[in-house]
């Protein structure tokens, strides 16, 4: 039988008041050498830009794929392989397209619009993105808020590894459209993803400094 539990103990359990799923921030610090190639140019303002107008991402999922073995009219089930979802953010569209450029660079650098070439070397269109779940104090678990106007604390990070696009989505025009602003959606492939690390490491970069827990799960 169950405990009686009251509000008030459900309020000490509630680390923090809960993580908020509107506190986070993506963040992609290069483009790789195909797309800088192509005439992508990915600069810190863009790079700036991009971290306003991600208006949308995802934390991964975790998967690993189970194994069906029969046995005598039953099924033994063993641990099979991890498999990593796609990852898709959305991002606000401003009049000057410039965040929506530089995915269709990076995109035509790994196959051209006009003809079937593009780059043959993974490393060339591959970089790493970031995203960070972020807290509402100026620490983990704040007692007051972030009054001082000094940066928001990442909860936690996630370092998606190897990643490139695979799709832009449209954006619908019409006239029967009134007070809208424009989004687009762009969808990664992941090789892999670790868990724990700074938002602001360079790609390739294995650092703790932005995790309060400081762990890395690789």
């Amino acid at each position: 039988m169950a405990n009686l539990k009251t509000i008030s103990q459900f309020k000490a359990r509630l680390a923090g008041g809960g993580a908020r799923p509107n506190l986070f921030e993506v963040h992609i610090p290069s483009f790789p050498v195909a797309a800088n190639q192509a005439g992508a140019d990915w600069t810190s303002e863009a790079q700036e830009d991009f971290r306003f107008l991600c208006k949308a991402a995802a934390l991964p999922a975790s998967n690993n794929g189970v194994i069906d073995v029969p046995f005598r009219g039953r099924i033994l089930k063993v641990a099979g392989d991890r498999t990593f979802d796609t990852w898709t953010v959305t991002v606000i569209n401003d009049e000057d397209f410039v965040i929506r450029t530089q995915f269709e660079y990076w995109m035509n650098a790994i196959n051209k619009l006009t003809n079937n070439s593009g780059a043959t070397n993974p490393a060339s269109y591959m970089v790493d993105a970031h995203v960070a779940q972020l807290g509402r104090g100026q620490f983990k678990e704040a007692t007051q808020n972030n009054a001082t106007g000094s940066d928001q604390t990442p909860l936690r990070t996630y370092t998606f590894k190897d990643i490139f696009p695979t799709n832009i989505s449209q954006i619908d025009l019409s006239y029967d459209t009134g007070d809208t602003i424009e989004e687009f959606t762009v969808e990664f492939q992941v090789n892999y993803y670790t868990v724990g690390g700074s938002l602001e490491a360079q790609s390739g970069s294995e650092t703790t400094a932005g995790d309060q827990t400081n762990e890395v799960v690789s």
